[in-house]
């Protein structure tokens, strides 16, 4: 019980104030007229504001309230190396313990990893548990932790000390990966640099060395090997080997008895460009689908366009001079001989042998396409002819032997069975003509043989094979058996979707992923992972994932399209996962390779220092063991060997409350009107 002598106003406090205003301006009159009694007034006053202020005293029941002690226990990625999640245990047991022989109240917070790769949200963690409890209780928090804290800059507003009891042990060393510098996209066939840097962190043991060796994969494919100096910025060339999307794996070869290889490994996604697409396109004569090759190609200003037509064949006899049938001469040497493997595609359009080009130019478009080129064939009439191109050192790479005869008559341009699984052709857009005919019709079609493994994309009249696409050593050759396609251009019948069918032909002939007829690729949208496997088979039934920390899963993939099976797997790990269906397969990155958990592992008391020496707080290594608590004044150190401090709250809660006048104010009043009759008196008889 405790009792203090109060107030209890009988009127608000400024009237009271008011009241005492005006007596004692009356006061203060009386003494400037040099009236006797003006002391006796105010004693008077005096005696009229005790009463209204009414003094009493209180007495009060109080309840002792235990002081209460936070303990944060840090549970994020970090705590699982070496043997830090043992530690934490064992010493949050034994801090339990001496809480309670303490007499503390404690409030115990589970820190898992952020959302995201935001790491430990350690002091977020403890502002929401010192909202949940009364600050006038808190007498101190001690963390459980590594100290690798992510968010210190949002450290609440402690009423007592912060202290840090540091798991991990002296000898933790670790080893890891950064890429500090790398582009989003690269041109290809063009050198560029990625700066790497190998970092040792902790206690490094002796024989480690300075050099370490790291590998680099494109797309899961073969490791190249490297040797690089242990904490020097290298700046490693590298030379994209295709356009689209390039996945490159740099992984540090694991050293002994580091903490852990999750940050032995940096993922880098980088776009190939293309800076210019060289195209030579070669028009055997005059017709109308020469303008919208021409308009289709320099539609893109991306394209360096050669295009060459020949306007007058060698065996024409008409009279005029050899001089002026050009205003410059063909350089067929130049661009079958010297320059040839500058060109991304070669188009062959209507072209018929008229001995321009000599049969050696044509072996070398020969050995050009099967040292990784791009030919594409468009038919006229010309190919079924005794000049086609067929006949020359190109017949080994075309995958369509002609018949001699050429098929006149409308027909509507099919996407064949295959066609539909075959990304050039699959999900063409429709909707150009009507509801029973989408495409408008071409009028004219060579007929043709495929052979070998060739595949049939496209049909036309009477299932005659129409677009036939074929490999030829490390290159492609396509060839279309009609000149009509600018029909679908002019809007013939509705039209067609020419311009985006022969993009796709001619992607698919430079060899771009996406358009690969057998491929396995994955994709990440926040922590859902989606795995997609093109194929022209029947089926690809399951994948094999590799986690993060080399756990597997295996996802099936179910038909969404022709060709193309899908699934879809929750990522609950940051890193790099690894997707296998057969021989192949694939790599994708869920957030960094090394989340922010790995990126710094040694235990430290760098980053809460600040918040502890503001706290008068500090920090104590679990292996050294639980220290004792003791209670100490507020604004004294509260850390020393083998101890850390807490400052009692003394809080309470009050039971009971009674007020008892401690005079009447009936008392105040009598007197208060003695002393004004006194006054009165007085001044009467002087």
């Amino acid at each position: 019980m405790t009792r203090e002598i109060v107030f209890d106003p009988s009127l608000p406090l400024w009237l009271i104030a008011g009241v005492a205003a005006v007596a004692l301006a009356g006061v203060a009159l009386a003494a400037a007229r040099g009236l006797p009694g003006w002391w006796l007034r105010l004693l008077a006053t005096a005696a009229l504001v005790a009463a209204l202020l009414d003094p009493s005293l209180q007495s009060e029941d109080r309840e002792r309230l235990s002081d209460i002690l936070l303990i944060g226990v840090d549970g994020s990625a970090s705590q699982t190396l070496s043997d830090r999640a043992a530690q934490t245990e064992a010493v949050l047991a034994d801090l339990l313990r001496e809480a309670e022989a303490e007499g503390l109240d404690t409030r115990v917070v589970r820190i898992p990893d952020g959302d995201g790769d935001s790491g430990t949200q350690a002091m977020t963690a403890l502002s929401q548990a010192l909202a949940e409890v009364p600050r006038s209780r808190v007498a101190g928090a001690v963390l459980i932790s590594d100290g690798r804290i992510h968010d210190a800059d949002l450290a609440p507003d402690l009423p007592a000390p912060l202290h840090l009891l540091r798991t991990g042990r002296p000898d933790d060393w670790d080893r890891r990966l950064v890429v500090s510098n790398a582009p989003a996209f690269a041109i290809l066939d063009e050198e560029f640099t990625i700066t790497l840097r190998v970092d040792d962190q902790g206690a490094v043991p002796d024989g480690i060395g300075d050099t370490a060796d790291i590998t680099l994969s494109i797309d899961g494919g073969p490791a190249r090997p490297y040797r690089i100096p242990v904490g020097v910025d290298l700046e490693l060339p590298v030379i994209l080997p295709h356009g689209g999307l390039n996945v490159m794996e740099f992984r540090l070869a694991d050293a002994p008895d580091e903490l852990t290889d999750r940050n032995n490994a940096a993922i880098v996604q980088i776009n190939g460009v293309r800076d210019r697409l060289r195209v030579l396109l070669v028009s055997g004569e005059p017709h109308p689908g020469q303008r919208t090759w021409r308009n289709l190609l320099k539609a893109d200003a991306a394209v360096d366009l050669v295009h060459f037509t020949i306007l007058r064949p060698p065996g024409k006899q008409d009279g005029v001079p050899v001089t002026e049938l050009s205003l410059i001469a063909f350089p067929t040497r130049e661009l079958f001989f010297d320059k040839i493997d500058e060109f991304d595609l070669i188009v062959f359009d209507r072209y018929q042998r008229r001995g321009i080009l000599p049969s050696i130019y044509l072996d070398n478009v020969r050995q050009y396409v099967e040292d990784g080129g791009a030919l594409l064939i468009a038919a006229g009439p010309d190919y079924a002819t005794a000049d086609s191109i067929y006949r020359s050192p190109l017949a080994s790479l075309l995958p369509a032997e002609p018949t001699a005869r050429v098929l006149d008559g409308g027909y509507t341009p099919t996407v064949s069975e295959l066609g539909e699984r075959h990304p050039v052709t699959t999900d063409l857009p429709a909707g150009y003509g009507t509801d029973e005919a989408p495409w408008g019709r071409w009028f004219r079609q060579v007929q043709v043989d495929v052979r070998g493994d060739a595949q049939v994309a496209m049909t036309g009249t009477d299932d005659e094979p129409l677009l036939v696409l074929d490999r030829a050593g490390e290159g492609r050759v396509a060839f279309l058996g009609s000149d009509q396609a600018w029909l679908w251009d002019r809007g013939y019948e509705g039209g067609g979707p020419q311009a985006e069918l022969l993009r796709r032909l001619a992607h698919w002939l430079m060899q771009e992923p996406e358009l690969e007829e057998e491929a396995l690729t994955a994709a990440a949208l926040g922590s859902e992972i989606t795995i997609t496997r093109r194929t022209l088979g029947e089926g690809a039934a399951t994948t094999t994932v590799t986690a993060p920390d080399g756990t597997e899963r295996i996802v099936a993939l179910e038909e969404e399209a022709p060709g193309r099976f899908v699934g879809r797997m929750a990522g609950e790990q940051q890193g790099l996962y690894r997707i296998a269906e057969g021989d192949r397969t694939a790599v994708i990155g869920l957030g960094p390779a090394a989340p922010r958990e790995f990126v710094q592992t040694i235990a430290t008391d760098d980053v809460l220092q600040p918040v502890m020496d503001a706290t008068n707080g500090g920090s104590v290594a679990a292996v050294d063991g639980t220290p004792d608590l003791r209670a100490v004044r507020e604004g004294r150190s509260a850390v020393g060997r083998g101890w850390l401090g807490y400052t009692p709250r003394d809080a309470y809660l009050t039971a009971d409350i009674r007020l008892l006048s401690l005079v009447p104010p009936w008392l105040f009043l009598l007197l208060a009107a003695g002393l004004m009759t006194g006054a009165w008196l007085r001044e009467g008889r002087a």
